[in-house]
């Protein structure tokens, strides 16, 4: 019997924009159900919908049965009485859920004692059990904590802990892992795992996490413009997608195991739900559409294996058995010139040489003290060649961004020395500053942030030429916007006119204004979806090889990474782990920490993430202000527990430099015990054999 059904549902807000059109599914005891989809599909009013938490003037239609019992349009009083205790909701960002003046213990024990009978003390002793049960350290303690206290994957696993105090029927997951480090994101995940054996309960899973939920998800909802366009179970979606929406998503996945060459963007953008063209909603952003498909919607009817497709060339893609590289067109991005040049052949354009970067930690309010140190970066060394892209990788706060800074400031380092096209920023004047800067620009993580909303795009693009004195600002700029894939008339606009994707182009075509030769780009697609995300990696690449432009990229997402760069740095609390080409990290990795990064990476592919073995670090990363003596992964390092205890002490008390290692020409490892294994594709069979 199902636990939830949901039929028909309808959200309908002021002005007649319906987000939620006609949303259908079942869920079933102890089944993991996901729900996919770009930005704005409504993946997460349907569940605010179903939970009763959307604004008073939302309208909402149709039903949603819980055991059979009517959730929409139910009194509030009785609404208190089932969320928490039937169902219960998982949300997005942890921090702003929980309520910053009471400590996690009491508000874990406030969710037991609201739908239960119960002592102030036992409901006490309770909220410690259920933090241990989701892995929190030391309990008791962290139980008197407040929530800025937790680091993020802290956090959501003590929402977890909230979301099964009483053992619900069903868990809503909205985006549970979005904000979270890979390594962190795998322990959330195993958490989530364990609280659904301990309580039975059904999941919804909402993300847009492919990788997440071929991993977790039995069945699979991919909706699109505020409906349903292909559902069935996880293999058939991912193996055997017959909606070209879902094949184009499938496609434009970067992949830590993927085969080089350019991503399968959709190109354009979802519509606005107040805007649907006529007909198909899909139509057109679809490769495969016909005249037929602007006549009317089409419904979602049954498929065969119980699947559900909302195309009317749904059987033609089965019969010829289309994939999504042959539906949707591969871009062409010609090879670069420079790099047929040797590397060890090309000019250095940014050294790095024991570069340090430490911060005072003050206290006091009026007369404030030094009371330590925050080693940021402590030591780091690493070269950029002409028309190369280095990957700075690894956890927040192991220093990436505080590296990129330094960089960017052209001042001298606290120790070491930055080195940027040969001149080294310790010997710059004002003036040769501001020149080198001609030659060295940034891409930011948000471009919403990074755009003046006041200014009309051309104007943004235009400040730097005119900072510099160009004299063809007008000219330039709408070169600018067409080398990004942007037509000329669009200066006008201001960046509210346009969608992530295109303001991200926005920004590049901005960095690239005064001809840099060396660009730093701060996660310059995190914010965006994947769909989008693949035209601007292609874009990305593009223009490296077509200007000869080097990038040092920082990212978290290392199927981006992958895909974009040459070479790779792994960085940890200040200190570089690791070091190579792409082939040699991803395929070999020799650091118990890069290890651990790649196995925690979830894979858009069920087969492979029902038999991986993963390798997950315990408890979260340690303070840059005081770090472990000696190796300073030690203390999370999953092979320390298996050294002798002279291997042991050694990793103690002495720091492990980056050693090249043996028969390879560009790969290094600070581990006293480096061992190159394969973790992306390796199973438990193969670990066997």
């Amino acid at each position: 019997m199902s636990i939830l059904e949901v039929s028909d549902l309808t959200v309908t807000f002021p002005g007649g924009i319906q987000a939620v059109r006609g949303v259908s599914y079942e869920v079933e005891r102890g089944e993991v159900l996901g729900i996919v989809g770009e930005s704005g599909s409504g993946k997460s009013v349907t569940s605010l919908a179903i939970m009763g938490l959307l604004p008073t003037d939302a309208v909402i239609s149709g039903s949603a049965r819980l055991h059979g019992r009517e959730l929409i349009g139910m009194d509030e009083d009785e609404l208190i009485k089932v969320r928490g205790k039937a169902i219960s909701m998982i949300f997005q960002d942890p921090l702003s859920a929980f309520t910053p003046v009471y400590t996690i213990g009491d508000q874990v024990a406030e969710a037991v004692r609201v739908h239960q009978k119960m002592a102030k003390d036992k409901a006490a002793k309770r909220a410690v059990e259920l933090l241990d049960l989701v892995g929190i350290p030391n309990p008791h303690l962290r139980a008197k904590a407040f929530p800025h206290e937790f680091s993020g994957g802290m956090r959501q696993r003590a929402m977890i802990a909230m979301a099964i105090a009483n053992d619900p029927d069903l868990l809503i997951c909205d985006e549970p892992t979005t904000a979270l480090d890979v390594t962190i994101q795998a322990q959330v995940l195993e958490v989530l795992k364990t609280a659904q054996r301990e309580t039975g309960a059904g999941i919804v899973m909402i993300t847009h996490d492919l990788g997440v939920i071929a991993g977790m998800a039995d069945r699979v909802v991919v909706m699109y413009a505020g409906r349903p366009v292909e559902q069935g179970p996880v293999d058939d979606i991912y193996y055997r997608p017959r909606m070209p929406y879902t094949m184009g998503l499938l496609a434009s996945i970067p992949r830590v195991d993927g085969e080089e060459g350019p991503l399968v963007p959709i190109e354009g953008n979802p519509p606005s739900p107040s805007a649907l063209p006529p007909g198909c909603p899909f139509a057109p952003r679809c490769p495969m559409k016909v005249d037929m498909c602007d006549d009317e919607e089409p419904p979602l009817t049954p498929f065969a294996g119980g699947r559900h497709v909302a195309c009317i060339r749904s059987h033609e893609i089965e019969h010829k058995g289309l994939t999504g590289a042959d539906v949707f067109p591969i871009p062409v991005i010609p090879p670069s010139d420079v790099v047929r040049v040797p590397r060890a052949e090309r000019p250095t354009v940014l050294e790095l040489d024991g570069m340090i970067r430490h911060y005072p930690l003050m206290k006091g309010a009026v007369f404030k003290r030094r009371v330590g140190t925050v080693y940021a970066v402590d030591g780091i060394s690493l070269d950029v060649a002409q028309g190369e892209t280095l990957a700075l990788v690894g956890e927040s706060g192991c220093g990436k961004t505080t590296t990129l800074q330094q960089i960017m400031q052209l001042t001298p380092p606290q120790g070491g020395r930055v080195v940027v096209l040969g001149k080294d920023s310790a010997k710059l004047d004002k003036g040769a500053r501001t020149e080198l800067r001609r030659d060295l620009q940034i891409v930011f993580q948000d471009p919403m942030a990074a755009l003046d909303p006041r200014m009309p795009v051309g104007d943004i693009i235009a400040e730097p030429l005119r900072a510099h004195g160009r004299k063809d600002v007008r000219a330039r700029v709408a070169e600018l916007l067409e080398l990004v894939g942007l037509a000329p008339e669009h200066a006008e606009r201001y960046p509210r006119q346009f969608s992530g994707g295109q303001r991200q182009r926005i920004g590049i075509a901005r960095a690239l204004a005064l001809e840099p030769k060396l660009l730093v780009l701060d996660e310059p697609v995190s914010a965006l979806d994947v769909s989008i995300q693949a035209g601007v990696i292609n874009l990305l690449e593009e223009l490296k090889n077509r200007l000869g432009l080097s990038y040092l990229f920082v990212a978290h997402d290392l199927g981006v990474v992958r895909h974009l760069a040459d070479r790779v740095a792994v960085m940890y609390l200040g200190r570089i782990a690791e070091i190579g080409t792409v082939e040699n990290v991803y395929d070999r990795p020799a650091h118990p920490y890069t290890q651990a990064l790649l196995s925690a990476i979830p894979l858009p592919d069920p087969e492979m993430e029902r038999t991986r073995k993963r390798i997950l670090l315990e408890g979260d990363l340690p303070s840059p202000a005081d770090p472990p003596s000696g190796c300073r992964f030690r203390t999370r390092c999953p092979k320390f527990a298996l050294l002798s205890e002279a291997e042991r002490r050694r990793c103690v008390d002495e720091e492990p430099p980056v050693a090249r290692l043996a028969n390879a020409v560009d790969h290094g490892a600070a581990c006293h015990y480096a061992e190159e294994i394969e973790v992306i594709t390796a199973s438990d069979d193969q670990e066997e054999k």
